[in-house]
């Protein structure tokens, strides 16, 4: 059974950056709160809205920093990642909790909702290449 998740929606919120402890090191993770919804076309040049979900979708690394400096509130976004379950007691009560989320590999704008871009320079000490 796979748990690969690809899904369009929108941020409910301002990403949270925050760092987290990994093999010594302070990595960068941004989390999303991100609604996933389902419209389908209508038949008439629109669309119906057909329900959706809530996911709260975590992004590691460099590309964590640009998401919590570059994409506001309401932004469309393309995700992709890995589904998880993640669990906890409640502090109050004890009860084990669960919910799913997704470790995103990618998130990206869609380009639908895009004004304007602006690029930076590419970085020829990293060989060119960018995160």
């Amino acid at each position: 059974m796979s748990n690969t998740f690809s899904g369009r929606g929108n941020l409910g919120a301002a990403p949270t950056l925050r760092h987290a402890e990994r093999g010594g090191e302070s990595t960068p993770v941004t989390n999303l709160r991100i609604f996933f919804d389902r419209p389908k076309p209508d038949g008439n040049g629109g669309f119906e809205d057909k329900g959706g979900f809530w996911l709260d979708v975590a992004l590691w690394g460099p590309r964590a920093e640009q998401a919590a400096r570059l994409l506001p509130k309401g932004a469309r976004v393309h995700v992709e990642g890995e589904l998880f379950e993640s669990t906890w007691s409640d502090r109050e009560t004890g009860e084990e909790r669960s919910r799913l989320e997704v470790r995103a590999s990618a998130v990206d704008l869609d380009l639908a909702r895009v004004e304007d871009v602006t690029f930076r320079q590419r970085d020829e000490r990293a060989g060119g290449t960018d995160a």
